[in-house]
């Protein structure tokens, strides 16, 4: 009976599913489409057999189907943003035997014309929504929000929920990840998030300023308080953020001199002003970032531990781009989407080899490195798909060593200057700290970059 059933599946999810207005989709436990029927697949404009097989992303945009299976939790009335329409969406995951072996999505609209009234009102409360969003971004400089980190792997999911859950308090954060990995932008979701986001949000890159303009820019001066200073004074970023949040960006790159004027105002929560007589209280949350071991700099006496143990109440690492391959082709898409609506070109996706050199690259750069490569890639094309010919050398380099007419040497020959050229970078061409991380001698490697012309 059950065998019957089985094989019969296709059959009765026809019946129960195939004349419904609203559009069903159901996927398997790999995220892939097992059936869509024809109310979903003349929406997409699909067609509905070569749909079946292909992984839900890749066939539904903004879908969540496949999070729902890894998940096993259940999202109702979802709002879905689908072929220009902002639609209200069910995804059920789907058991046998207690395990996850799938999910049910529907997509819930009566007719076309109640629906684009229903969506125009949906549209004007967005209209409006972004219209108040606005006015706060000029209001506190907040640029990001949580609904900004475009991703679908586990890891990134729990990061939000960890800033989800220290974003309401006023706890010091410290942001650990890899230049271009999205720091600030979760120092943006953070603020958005807590009850300070009706106040400034002040972003400080403590590797931008002169070590002898630090303590002024930061804690700001009076009236002659030096040659050259302006007159009237200037308040600093600590002042200019009071009530909101400060963000030191890089603070690994702080002067110990600043990093004691630092910690008073977290110990004490005042400043005291070039020039100045008397402290000023300030209320200022502190979220910090940084690509540095701080560890290695406290045992190298180049930061100060007591700040470190200040600023590391609640360490939130993020991921490198590298780590997260489920999220490459989703970030491409989101991205390509928001540097066309910027730029006015129409170019809608990638053609499949750029997809395989997007996964098959480092990304040493991260998420910023992939957006500074796809918007390239958009002004020199003239097609409406991203081709493997406007990609950056090394991304064609990267491709072409995987070309079947390769031998084996060659392979790995290209593998070796790919790794070798991008330690180099990570080190700042420091050969002996290259060396060192690639675990082999000096001489040997100097010998390869000869060899390899890098």
């Amino acid at each position: 009976m059950l065998e019957m059933l089985e094989n019969n599946r296709d059959g009765i999810l026809e019946t129960i599913f195939g004349n419904v207005n609203h559009c069903i989709v159901v996927v398997d436990e790999q995220g892939m489409v097992s059936y869509l029927n024809e109310s979903y697949s003349e929406f997409l404009e699909v067609d509905k057999e070569s749909a079946i097989g292909k992984h839900v992303t890749e066939v539904i945009e903004n879908s969540r189907m496949h999070i729902v299976v890894e998940t096993g939790e259940e999202e109702m009335a979802d709002m879905q943003f689908i072929r220009g329409n902002y639609m209200i969406a069910h995804r059920i995951p789907l058991r046998a035997d207690g395990k996850v072996v799938g999910a049910l999505g529907m997509v819930l609209f009566r007719d076309t014309e109640d629906w684009k009234k229903l969506n125009s009102h949906i549209r004007d409360l967005f209209l409006e929504l972004e219209s108040y969003r606005s006015q706060m971004k000029k209001l506190n400089g907040v640029d990001y929000s949580l609904h900004d980190m475009v991703t679908s792997s586990p890891e990134m999911e729990e990061l939000k929920n960890k800033i989800k859950k220290v974003a309401p308090g006023d706890v010091s954060v410290l942001l650990r990840g890899e230049s271009g990995t999205g720091k600030e932008l979760i120092a943006h979701s953070i603020h958005h998030l807590s009850d300070r986001h009706r106040e400034p949000f002040v972003k400080v890159n403590c590797a931008a300023i002169p070590d002898h303009l630090i303590e002024s820019e930061l804690f700001g001066y009076q009236d002659g308080a030096f040659t050259g200073a302006k007159k009237g004074g200037k308040a600093g970023k600590f002042k200019l953020a009071n009530g909101g949040t400060l963000f030191l960006d890089e603070i690994g790159d702080m002067p110990l001199q600043a990093q004691v004027k630092i910690l008073r105002v977290l110990q004490e929560g005042e400043i005291e002003s070039l020039g100045s007589t008397a402290p000023q209280k300030v209320d200022v949350r502190i979220i910090t970032a940084t690509h540095q071991p701080l560890e290695e700099m406290i045992a190298e006496q180049r930061f100060r531990e007591d700040l470190f143990y200040r600023i590391n109440v609640v360490p939130i690492h993020i991921p490198p781009l590298r780590d997260r391959q489920d999220d490459i082709r989703l970030l491409a898409k989101f991205l390509l989407e928001k540097i066309t609506k910027r730029t006015g070109k129409r170019v809608i996706d990638f053609e499949p080899e750029v997809y395989e050199s997007f996964q098959q690259y480092e990304w040493p750069g991260n998420v910023r490195e992939l957006e500074n490569v796809i918007e390239a890639a958009v002004y020199l094309t003239n097609e409406e798909s991203i081709g493997i010919q406007e990609l950056p050398e090394r991304l064609k380099r990267n491709h072409s060593q995987f070309d079947d007419n390769k031998s084996l040497k060659e392979i790995m020959e290209a593998t070796e200057k790919q790794t070798i050229e991008r330690t180099l970078k990570q080190v700042h061409g420091d050969k002996e700290k290259a060396a060192a991380l690639l675990h082999i001698g000096k001489s040997s490697l100097y010998e390869k970059v000869k060899k390899y012309e890098l």
